[in-house]
């Protein structure tokens, strides 16, 4: 492979994986979007169900109708047979077969309606079961991305809070260490206060009288012959 298709080829790999990361960024929300869809399109199926459980209903009642009609004719011509009217049972038999053709078109459609209703249903109810599987997996999804967003927030606050504490562990032991050496200095600087307080106290002791200076040739010398003497 030459250089040049080496390198379209890496563009369309890096094409490719920004598409993709695109996707990734919204899929919560193009998720959120398709069920929205398919929550319409499900709400769509119920109002068409409704419209053939309503038809097929109709079409029940008109059997029911046509059955009752039918057994009253059907009562009818036997009571003008045991009159021995034939012409008018005939007249009740051409209505009775009108109403039996009719009975079985109208059999036909109210199956017709039943079917397109258990099939309908069956649908929805796929439908409904898929969804609500979809939407708990979106919730746990959006959940596992916050915790995950949440987890990601606090390891980047810890690594700088590392970084921000050995800096402030670096400052309180230059405070402490500047502190030792500010009280080594007012610890020296009190006691030269107490020593040049003592020689101060000692020369106004002196000067008052109350001590005397130290001992004079004359006193040691008189001090040295009464010891002679002795």
């Amino acid at each position: 492979m030459s250089i040049w298709a080496k390198v379209a080829t890496a563009v369309r790999g890096g094409v490719n994986e920004a598409g993709e990361a695109i996707v990734d960024s919204q899929v919560l929300r193009i998720l959120d979007q398709e069920i929205r869809d398919a929550d319409s399109e499900l709400s769509k199926s119920k109002d068409a169900l409704t419209g053939i459980i309503a038809k097929r209903k109709l079409a029940d009642k008109k059997l029911e109708s046509i059955k009752s009609s039918l057994s009253e004719y059907e009562g009818y011509a036997n009571q003008a047979l045991d009159k021995s009217n034939e012409s008018l049972a005939m007249e009740i038999a051409e209505k009775i077969a009108t109403m039996e053709t009719e009975l079985l078109a109208e059999e036909g459609l109210a199956k017709s309606f039943a079917d397109s209703e258990a099939a309908l249903r069956r649908a929805v109810a796929q439908t409904e079961a898929s969804l609500k599987r979809l939407k708990q997996q979106v919730d746990t999804v959006k959940a596992t991305e916050m915790v995950q967003r949440a987890q990601s927030a606090v390891a980047a606050r810890h690594s700088g809070a590392d970084s921000n504490m050995r800096s402030a562990v670096d400052s309180l032991e230059r405070l402490k260490t500047k502190q030792t050496e500010r009280a080594a200095k007012f610890e020296a600087a009190s006691e030269l206060a107490g020593s040049t307080e003592e020689v101060s106290l000692d020369a106004k002791l002196k000067a008052a009288g109350i001590v005397g200076g130290g001992a004079s040739r004359g006193d040691v010398l008189a001090r040295l012959k009464a010891n002679r003497a002795n």
